[in-house]
């Protein structure tokens, strides 16, 4: 299933009412996250009418505060493709500038209103703050609601293991290699989509030929090798993965690449978007005295995560 996505206000009226909206900015798409989505998806199909998810692209982060603006855990296509996965059929993706960013928060309840045939709930995290100076909130939308016809709904933190679920938990575990804590909040598996880039192919000449994904900006786990579940095309594929900056090989810099090697696949993955399923951390990246020495390690590694895979 795939979700059509609006890139206006205004396309909501092409919707069949009464909609219900979740909004947010959903980072992640973490059990927090789903909680909402769920409400919205309830209670559109209690009014007998259809959910929408409204987000913003870039995250609100990048504009009010460029300068300390975390990595992300979701691009906006992999963000769709989640919700999409979830049931959500609708996705209205908002530009956010500082234009925006200084809008009072009752002219975008207002448009949301008058965009839709009807607008019968908004549904939001119970402590999301939007609009100029994060002066909306669940009370306010709550006034609006009265005053509009609609109602408003926040849904309380979800727990886990005695503390609430949020995108900067979930990320400080990706960063620090805590995968297992990070599914668990995540409620799926940590993964990263992304297009597949031409590398120098070098891969193919040491026998595990390789797809080259450059993230999006997001949070990646340490350096090193990772058992992976790619999926491709919609079909699952096991294979090995290194994260980091290949050190025998590169004289490129430190951008960083996720570097995947599929066990019996064969195909062209060049432009395809592939998403990457992290699994068991396997060792970390280092340097090698040489190619043969590279491709030594390689089949140990592969071998490792193929016991474990079968």
């Amino acid at each position: 299933m795939s979700a059509r996505v609006l890139r206006s206000i205004s396309e909501l009226a092409d919707i069949a009412g009464p909609v219900v909206i979740a909004a947010g900015v959903f980072d992640g798409f973490h059990l927090g996250h789903r909680a909402v989505i769920d409400r919205t998806i309830a209670g559109a199909r209690a009014a007998g009418g259809t959910p929408v998810v409204a987000t913003f692209d870039p995250h609100p982060a990048a504009v009010l505060r460029p300068q300390s603006a975390p990595p992300l855990l979701t691009s906006t296509r992999h963000k769709i493709r989640l919700l999409a996965d979830a049931g959500i059929a609708h996705v209205l993706v908002l530009g956010f500038d500082a234009a925006f960013a200084a809008q009072p928060p009752e002219i975008f309840i207002q448009a949301l209103a008058d965009a839709c045939r009807p607008l019968r709930e908004i549904c939001v995290g119970e402590d999301w703050a939007f609009g100029k100076d994060r002066a909306g909130n669940l009370s306010l939308l709550t006034v609006l609601g009265k005053k509009l016809g609609f109602t408003a709904t926040g849904h309380l933190p979800v727990i886990v293991d005695g503390k609430a679920v949020s995108s900067t938990a979930i990320r400080a575990a990706v960063e620090s290699g805590a995968l297992a804590e990070a599914a668990r909040l995540l409620g799926r598996e940590f993964s990263v989509l992304g297009t597949v880039i031409e590398g120098r192919r070098l891969g193919r000449t040491l026998g595990f030929p390789t797809a080259n994904v450059r993230p999006e900006s997001e949070q990646l786990p340490p350096n090193g090798v990772y058992a992976v579940r790619v999926l491709v095309d919609g079909k699952s594929h096991a294979g090995i993965a290194n994260v980091g900056v290949r050190p025998t090989v590169s004289n490129e810099g430190v951008q960083r690449l996720v570097e995947v090697h599929l066990f019996d696949f064969s195909g062209d993955l060049y432009d395809c978007d592939i998403e990457v399923f992290f699994g068991r951390f396997v060792r970390p990246e280092q340097k090698f005295p040489d190619l043969d020495a590279l491709r030594a390690q390689i089949t140990s590694d592969v071998a490792s995560v193929r016991a474990t895979s079968a």
